[in-house]
């Protein structure tokens, strides 16, 4: 009896050493995974107060990268030999409010200044300066007086086909009232009033570098010239070459001014926070 006892005792005893061994490993292991664990957070934590240092969750700092303003077509300067490759003006970081100076000098008298209206034409007045900057206008005629009553200049080449060797969509085309006629409603001002200072394109809508400056009023009954700004002084000289007399242009066309009209320099000015207004161009008393 006394053997049977023993070997009962020394079964209880083995089960019971089994059964602490599973739980001390069942601890051990979660000791273990909690460690894992604590390690994984600790490690979590440092790189988020890294990130944080460094701005990562700063919304001023976080900023996406740069919208273009500007898209800049490329033209094939080898196929129209009258394009002229100075390069592009910047597609990122152009203003688009207030006004930039523009100063036209002819031989026709006192320099002729504009305001480009940036927040209606940013990319027009982006591709003005950077052509001005390029000395792209200087030394060159303007080759129309338009049966439309503007000055049509930018074309190094006189021919209506030049330019640089990219172009620009349309900004600004006015959008007359609509009328039951299909013609300008009646007592709406004109789209194009003198003094305007629009784009001219050859084919529309590819914009360069040739411009139109209006010497008189101007109203169509579909508009299709991009108004960048207006004149702000010598009106009177832009009048008075508007009045010159003008000659077959070679195509049959009786628009090139019989006197040589040069510009001997386009230049434009830094961008200023003063507001545009392109609907109302204002005369100017400089003498011709």
């Amino acid at each position: 009896m006394a053997s049977s006892r023993d070997r009962q005792r020394k079964m209880a005893r083995a089960k019971l050493d089994r059964q602490l061994a599973r739980r001390a490993a069942a601890t051990k292991r979660r000791r273990q995974i909690q460690a894992g664990v604590g390690a994984a957070v600790v490690l979590a934590l440092i790189v988020v107060g890294s990130a944080w240092a460094l701005g990562a969750f700063d919304g001023k700092s976080d900023k996406k990268a740069a919208e273009d303003v500007c898209v800049w077509t490329p033209q094939d300067a080898s196929a129209n030999t009258n394009l002229k490759d100075v390069g592009t003006p910047a597609t990122t970081g152009l203003p688009t409010s207030g006004t930039r100076a523009m100063t036209i000098t002819t031989n026709q008298g006192t320099p002729i200044t504009a305001q480009l209206d940036l927040a209606a034409a940013p990319c027009a007045g982006a591709s003005i300066a950077h052509l001005a900057g390029k000395s792209f206008y200087d030394n060159t005629k303007c080759h129309e007086i338009t049966t439309e009553g503007a000055l049509r200049c930018g074309d190094p080449s006189g021919t209506g086909i030049g330019g640089p060797a990219y172009s620009f969509y349309d900004e600004n085309v006015p959008t007359p009232a609509p009328s039951p006629s299909g013609k300008p409603a009646a007592g709406q001002p004109p789209a194009y009033p003198k003094g305007t200072v629009a784009m001219i394109a050859n084919p529309p809508g590819a914009n360069g570098s040739q411009f139109l400056v209006f010497f008189k009023d101007f109203n169509p009954a579909k508009p299709v010239y991009p108004v960048i700004g207006k004149v702000t002084a010598g009106l009177d000289v832009v009048e008075k070459i508007g009045a010159l007399p003008t000659v077959d242009n070679g195509s049959g066309a009786k628009v090139k001014p019989k006197t040589d009209v040069v510009i001997q320099s386009l230049t434009v000015g830094e961008p200023t926070a003063a507001p545009a207004a392109t609907s109302a161009p204002a005369a100017s008393p400089s003498a011709g």
